[in-house]
């Protein structure tokens, strides 16, 4: 069987989508992790906070997550499913996709001092990565659907920062929200 250029990159990134990701240790998270979540069209938000470190002379990717406590029962755990496709970049570069090691805590205002569970990944850590800035992408994505004799019902995760804890500004709260 031959695969093109196109079809090699798309199974590459199914594979890498599929890898589950074990910890190789915590940390606690700095005083200003990357913060990132968002929000489903049913109550409930997710929050992450993620630092991407030196260990070992390699790159290590150290994070948390959180839900709302109160959590819609049509989306309450499926955060892991939220997570699958998240990716962490440093600078303009994708470091690794599949968020589901990141160790779960209860909401909060900060992450800040949080323990965190950390993976390697094999980039060889720089003396300007400490300087780049850490992005957390989580893309928007269907996480319930339900066909009845009306129609279709889609719950929604929409990203737009961390939601989690009550105090978060929600997007209908700020711009009107979609």
């Amino acid at each position: 069987m031959k695969l093109s250029a196109l079809g090699f990159l798309g199974l590459a990134v199914f594979v890498t989508a599929c890898t589950v990701r074990t910890p190789v240790g915590v940390a606690m998270l700095s005083d200003n992790p990357a913060v990132a979540g968002g929000t489903f069209t049913s109550p409930g938000g997710i929050s992450v906070a993620v630092d991407v470190v030196e260990m070992s002379e390699k790159t290590g990717v150290c994070g948390v997550w959180a839900e709302s406590e109160t959590q819609s029962v049509l989306t309450k755990g499926r955060a892991k499913m939220v997570l699958g496709p998240a990716a962490v970049l440093l600078g303009n570069d994708v470091l690794l996709q599949g968020l589901d090691f990141l160790r779960q805590v209860p909401p909060a205002r900060s992450y800040a001092g949080t323990e965190a569970n950390c993976v390697v990944i094999e980039r060889r850590w720089t003396a300007g990565d400490a300087s780049r800035s850490v992005k957390i992408i989580i893309p928007r994505q269907v996480v319930y659907r339900d066909f009845d004799g009306l129609g279709t019902m889609d719950v929604v995760f929409r990203p737009g920062g961390p939601s989690a804890h009550p105090d978060d500004p929600k997007p209908w709260q700020t711009n009107g929200g979609s």
